[in-house]
């Protein structure tokens, strides 16, 4: 092995370290966040694997005859520390979409750095690298599921903090109206164009409805929406009262039994509802179920198989197996 081969495999090791340490200081916020015991206590597992590899690390750039930075770790906390003030002014995405670009830096530097160890013949690093690449790789793909299950309009298995949350909700605020366009007014329009009678004629059918709705939306925006879900089905418009439905559903609404996406719901032991809960294709009820769950029985179970189900969707979504 070169003098200059061992100077950029140590460069490159050093560097690792560095974000290892970083990462684990990270992986150590995001603890707080978890949604469940199950999703903490993975989490701070992880958070000591990321310091055995960090160990690891120190242990390979020795026996290369270099001399870890001792500042290393207390470098890595300070950039945790500010990495973890900047999240707090940024929607819970971001701070996520943040943790994904350190992993595949992360990722990136243990290919590189296999490429390097295999070229001068190092297998000691080599394995070190198959390491890190294994345990990299699973991080990346585990975000990219937490923010597909976010975009998916949750639960996520990490939760905002309030901040997160509020600064979030001010984002949505601004892009309101066009959000609302677009994922909504539009999608139940659109519907309703499609059934019979066609808009117009429903409208005029519905007027007197209408203004009851009017009315109704500046009492319980929930209660408003099932008014106006049951007038446009009893006027024969069931696609369009499907529509409403699902709008009510994407708010965590929790619906009335005889409008959830499973029959007989309620009568359903765990076994049966879990079961169910695994044909669900459409995240929307997937969150209805969880909502009606949560309010009534509030069985783990069913809560579990519900979360897990939105992970298999936002999975596939991703491309990930």
């Amino acid at each position: 092995m070169s003098t200059r081969e061992i100077t950029t495999l140590l460069a490159q090791l050093r560097a690792v370290q560095a974000l290892t340490n970083t990462e684990i200081q990270i992986a150590d916020t995001r603890i707080a966040q978890a949604r469940t015991e199950a999703i903490r206590q993975e989490l701070s597992a992880n958070a000591e694997r990321a310091r055995d590899r960090a160990a690891a690390i120190e242990a390979a750039m020795r026996e290369l005859g270099g001399v870890p930075e001792v500042i290393g770790p207390f470098l890595g906390r300070a950039v945790a520390a500010v990495k973890a003030l900047a999240d707090q002014a940024q929607p819970f995405e971001e701070a996520l979409l943040g943790d994904l670009t350190l992993e595949h830096q992360l990722l990136d530097r243990a290919r590189y750095i296999k490429a390097l160890a295999t070229t001068a013949g190092h297998p000691e690093v080599v394995g070190l690298a198959d390491r890190l690449i294994t345990a990299h790789t699973e991080t990346v793909d585990w975000l990219t599921t937490v923010l597909a299950e976010d975009a998916l309009g949750g639960p996520a298995a990490l939760r905002p903090t309030l901040l997160q949350a509020a600064t979030g909700t001010a984002v949505r605020l601004f892009n309101l109206p066009v959000d609302w366009s677009a994922r909504g007014l539009d999608r139940a329009l659109d519907t309703v164009r499609a059934t019979r009678p066609a808009l117009g004629e429903l409208l005029t059918q519905g007027g007197r409805a209408g203004d009851v709705a009017v009315k109704t939306f500046t009492a319980s925006r929930d209660a408003a929406l099932a008014t106006a879900g049951q007038v446009t089905r009893g006027e024969g418009a069931d696609t369009a009262a499907d529509a409403l439905r699902s709008v009510r559903g994407a708010t965590t609404s929790v619906l009335d039994p005889d409008e959830l996406p499973i029959s007989d719901y309620p009568e359903l032991n765990l076994t049966q509802a879990a079961d169910a809960i695994k044909e669900l294709t459409d995240p929307v009820d997937i969150r209805v179920i969880l909502a009606y769950e949560e309010a009534n029985k509030n069985r783990q179970g069913v809560l579990t198989a519900a979360r897990n189900r939105l992970t298999t969707i936002a999975r596939d979504i991703t491309g990930l197996t």
